[in-house]
């Protein structure tokens, strides 16, 4: 057990009774710091090492704002640069929109074309299927119908390969058991 505290003396040199108050607390204290001051000691530590790492990760979130990033001549040709590149998208973009206008406007230009092709062979008594089939194809290039596509000299590689039963004409083949009343009662 611990010593207890030294007695207190009054100005004369008298000694002075010490409060059981103060007492208890003092022999508590003692008592605890002997049974349990290497765990106090080690949770000091971690408490102080956990509430660094805490103060360096909320310094890290905090945005880092430097001098140069205040500056105001450097924000302006920033923005300079941002308005330039949009400018230059813009009108790559318009001459896209142009471009395909044209395009639309030539396509919708043929259909016309076509639609009053139709209608004056239509008036003159001839075919309308005929004459947009016979427009449709360029006087170069011949017709699907005359072309054939050369045959493959390759042999196929199973000829009795089925994939849903796997028969492929070898000696060992599965067949499925035979449906018939099932036996029991």
């Amino acid at each position: 057990m611990a010593n207890p505290p030294p007695e207190q003396r009054d100005p004369l040199g008298a000694p002075t009774p010490v409060p059981s108050v103060l007492l208890y607390l003092y022999t508590e204290g003692t008592l605890i710091i002997s049974s349990y001051g290497w765990y106090i000691f080690f949770g000091c530590i971690a408490i102080y090492l956990l509430l660094q790492k805490l103060s360096d990760m909320m310094q890290s979130r905090r945005p880092h704002q430097t001098h140069t990033d205040l500056e105001p001549l450097l924000i302006v040709k920033q923005q300079e640069a941002m308005e330039a590149a949009r400018r230059k998208m813009q009108a790559e973009l318009d001459t896209q929109a142009v471009k395909y206008k044209e395009k639309q406007n030539l396509l919708e230009e043929a259909k016309r074309r076509q639609k009053i092709e139709a209608w004056e062979s239509i008036q003159e008594g001839r075919s309308y299927r005929a004459n947009t089939r016979f427009n449709q194809q360029e006087p170069g290039q011949p017709s699907s119908s005359n072309l054939t596509k050369p045959k493959s000299g390759k042999k196929s590689l199973a000829t009795g390969f089925n994939a849903l039963t796997g028969d492929g004409g070898g000696s060992c083949t599965w067949r499925p058991n035979r449906r018939g009343p099932s036996s029991g009662g």
